[in-house]
């Protein structure tokens, strides 16, 4: 686990297309746009095995005068073909190390760097030592005949498996024990795209192969996004880092990207908050190269069986694969040279992986980490205020105490929310919706203050088993036809009558929880595509409407009817939207949208990565597996939601959220296939309790910490200083907040708001103009307007 940096000379080659300042969006003839001249040619036909998909084509001509041309090379000793240097190397280990410390937090113990000479190549990593503490562990790699360079941020496992076969079949050399060698050796071995299939794990890397007639730089992320990676050209070189405040030190001069903001493309697409800064999306790499320029390409999809296909396995046969696929990736997860502990709620699925962990240790001897396997399992919680009614430190003590582990709790109340919520805010680069992500990095402080560097966390259980109420209406959507026997199959009055019931029972729900409401606009023409879910417009729930924006973006043509679901369909490739309209169940369409977009950009973002290792944490996902996803994604509808009526003797206190919810709900059971798979690692109290999401509250007191951070952040000063704000409405946000009834929908105002204003004030970022956003979109409008289902190209560079 780490940071890394890289700064690499754009080669200038001739073809059609650039990136003159786009990024790629998927069409719907399934060409992907790429500049705002030009389109490239990017037809993909891949699948989830490896192929590629999507190849996009850019050669960034008219960026730099001083690139590469079609026909020069990177020879392996260095040396330019042309002559030309666009960097000395001094200058370049200053912005490196500058670089490198700005994201020191996500690697303290140690920092290294890597140039060529000629300049062109430079990369950076800051180290959180793991596995292999020695030296020979040290970042940046070299391959065993020094042609290959890598700096490698995450975890790959089942590595001694992997390492054996690389070294015995295939004769490669390793120098040391970690495991982020085996991103140069299978490279080295199977080329790309091959080597993806083999890595399993979180990971993010930038790998250069300066192997004559191979010259290439190779940039991947791992199939979920656990691990971020974001990109930008600065002055003709391709920077790339695993947060954007790194490119600071290396000449990035940050705008904001009023498009993503406005249309929510941050957390749907390539995007971010800032303009020119995009992400690796999760599944796909980076190729650059002197012949073909840079190319992004699909290694890896989720895939759902179709919908009309008759389950032949029994059940006992899916709840056993479940139960075997989980606890070997937990198994794996536990290897590590420091502690590793465990992150535990009030839930089910943090609870299973402390049990499982438990197992391991006392009946299978598994090390927990460098600890012997008689330790206590270490695990760690969250307490709010027991009045504020989101506490759920109770029942993971009740959890704790049945298992014989060790549990220590973090408070967080509305004292330590103001003061962590500006670090918070800068750390994950992005506003949230929920305070939620500012006690997880409160509590990211614990594990450290126990010597704890590793944990395993539960995220990843609701996207695949289901265990979110959003996913309700398009599960009754459709009969499960791959349990035709199943009673809301055989009865389509029941199931339809319960459709109607959980619809308005999910509208009241999301009300109750301050999620926005939108206009209510007619479908277009690229919705069709989601046949009928409900997904991309719960995706914009916690998207603020235009209302909020500056009198200057509601006046222009591209928003006058804004759709922000559209922004969600743009965001999905041809092939995906091809198998929602004909052979994949609506749930299963409506987990792959979310899969997508909030659980890449948010949940593992805010919630995940930025949190954690803003404190030098590594967290551990066993739920997102690949191996596990893929076979959980191959299970039908029924076991995952299941239908299963309430009777009046079994409810009981479940939570904020159900509360309120009705009938129809309550006999929707959530994940539970999953509750099957880890019965005898739970309480039967766990085993019967609902999802309740990980909120914060949002009631608090007029005059009190919170109040007093937002009014100090919230100035008309600090508001029109952003340039793409109404402070009107910020201000009557404010006051609604906290009147009398406390309004929820407006406090979520100000939590986006105040995360604004405060990267703008740490990053430096320039006030957004009309006469910029003219200026950038002549030729290419930046909305999310769909016309005869043609999806615009937005300008970021």
């Amino acid at each position: 686990m780490c940071g890394i940096t890289a700064s690499i000379v754009l080669p200038r080659v001739r073809g059609e297309g650039s990136v003159n300042g786009s990024y790629g969006r998927y069409g719907k003839d399934g060409s992907n746009s790429v500049n705002g001249t030009a389109d490239t040619n990017g037809n993909g036909n891949g699948n989830g095995n490896g192929n590629l998909d999507t190849d996009h084509k850019s050669d960034l001509n008219g960026i730099n005068n001083n690139n590469l041309d079609k026909n020069s090379s990177i020879d392996t000793n260095g040396v330019h073909t042309n002559g030309i240097h666009t960097r000395t190397i001094e200058t370049l280990t200053t912005q490196l190390r500058a670089s490198i410390a700005t994201i020191n937090h996500r690697g303290p113990d140690e920092s290294g760097i890597w140039i060529s000479p000629n300049t062109n190549i430079a990369l950076g990593h800051c180290r959180l030592s793991i596995n292999d503490l020695s030296p020979s562990g040290s970042q940046p790699l070299t391959s065993d005949d020094g042609q290959i360079h890598a700096v490698v941020n995450g975890e790959l496992y089942d590595y001694d498996r992997l390492r054996n076969i690389c070294a015995t079949k295939h004769g490669y050399k390793f120098n040391g024990e970690s495991d982020s060698q085996l991103v140069v050796a299978l490279y080295k071995i199977h080329g790309a795209p091959a080597f993806f299939e083999h890595l399993r794990g979180e990971f993010a890397f930038v790998l250069y192969d300066g192997r004559e007639g191979s010259e290439r730089v190779i940039a991947g992320r791992d199939r979920f996004g656990i691990k971020p990676l974001v990109w930008t050209v600065v002055d003709g070189r391709l920077l790339m880092a695993a947060e954007a405040k790194a490119f600071l030190p290396m000449g990035w001069k940050p705008e904001w990207d009023v498009g993503a903001l406005v249309d929510g493309g941050w957390m749907m697409d390539e995007r971010t908050l800032f303009k020119g800064v995009k992400k690796v999306l999760p599944g796909h790499y980076m190729e650059v190269t002197g012949e073909r320029g840079v190319e992004t390409r699909k290694y890896w999809d989720a895939e759902y069986e179709d919908k009309t296909k008759v389950e032949t396995r029994s059940i006992d046969d899916m709840v056993l694969g479940v139960r075997e696929r989980l606890v070997e990736s937990i198994r794996l997860r536990l290897r590590a040279d420091v502690p590793v502990g465990v992150y535990l709620s009030g839930g089910i699925d943090s609870s299973a992986v402390a049990g499982i962990v438990t197992q391991l240790a006392r009946e299978n001897n598994v090390k927990i980490g460098s600890q012997a396997p008689s330790t206590r399992v270490a695990c760690f919680s969250v307490r709010f205020p027991e009045e504020s009614g989101y506490d759920e430190s109770s029942v993971a003590a009740r959890t704790a105490e049945w298992l014989g582990v060790e549990v220590q709790k973090r408070d967080v109340d509305e004292a330590s929310l103001a003061r962590d919520f500006a670090d918070t805010a800068y750390h994950c680069e992005h506003h949230h919706f929920d305070l939620n992500c500012v006690a997880k990095f409160a509590l990211s402080t614990l594990p450290r203050e126990h010597g704890v560097k590793v944990v395993l966390t539960g995220e990843g259980a609701d996207e695949h088993f289901a265990g979110y109420s959003y996913f309700t209406p398009d599960f009754l959507r459709e009969p499960d036809l791959s349990q035709p026997d199943s009673l809301l199959t055989s009865n389509p009055e029941l199931r339809q009558s319960m459709f109607c019931s959980v619809d308005a029972e999910i509208k009241a729900l999301f009300q109750n929880i301050g999620a926005t409401q939108h206009e209510d606009l007619p479908a277009s023409e690229a919705l069709a595509d989601a046949n009928g879910s409900v997904m991309p417009a719960t995706l914009v729930l916690w998207h603020p409407t235009t209302q909020i924006f500056a009198p200057w973006i509601r006046g222009l043509k591209e928003y006058e009817a804004l759709d922000c679901r559209d922004t969600v369909m743009a965001s999905i490739s041809p092939e995906a939207r091809a198998k929602m309209r004909s052979s994949w169940h609506p749930m299963h369409s409506a987990q792959y949208m979310w899969n997508k977009s909030s659980l890449a950009n948010v949940l593992l973002s805010c919630l995940g990565d930025r949190t954690e290792m803003a404190h030098s944490i590594e967290a551990r996902t066993p739920f997102l597996d690949h191996h596990v996803t893929d076979y959980v994604n191959k299970l039908p509808p029924s076991v995952k939601l299941a239908y299963s009526p309430v009777e009046d003797d079994e409810q009981s206190e479940q939570g904020p959220l159900w509360k309120n919810a009705g009938s129809a709900l309550q006999s929707l059971k959530e994940k539970w296939i999953l509750r099957e798979a880890v019965r005898p690692y739970i309480t039967d109290e766990l085993y019967k309790r609902r999802k309740n999401p990980f909120l914060a509250p949002t009631r608090w007191p007029t005059g009190g910490p919170l109040h007093r951070l937002f009014q100090r952040l919230l100035t008309r000063e600090a508001v029109d200083a952003l340039g793409f704000l109404d402070y009107a409405v910020v201000e009557e946000a404010l006051e609604r907040a906290y009147s009398l009834k406390g309004d929820t929908r407006a406090f979520r105002t100000l939590v986006y708001v105040a995360a604004w204003v405060t990267l703008g004030e740490r990053f430096g970022v320039k006030k957004a103009n009309k006469e910029d956003w003219v200026k950038e979109n002549r030729t290419q409008a930046a909305s999310q307007s769909f016309t005869n289902g043609v999806y615009p190209k937005v300008s970021m560079f």
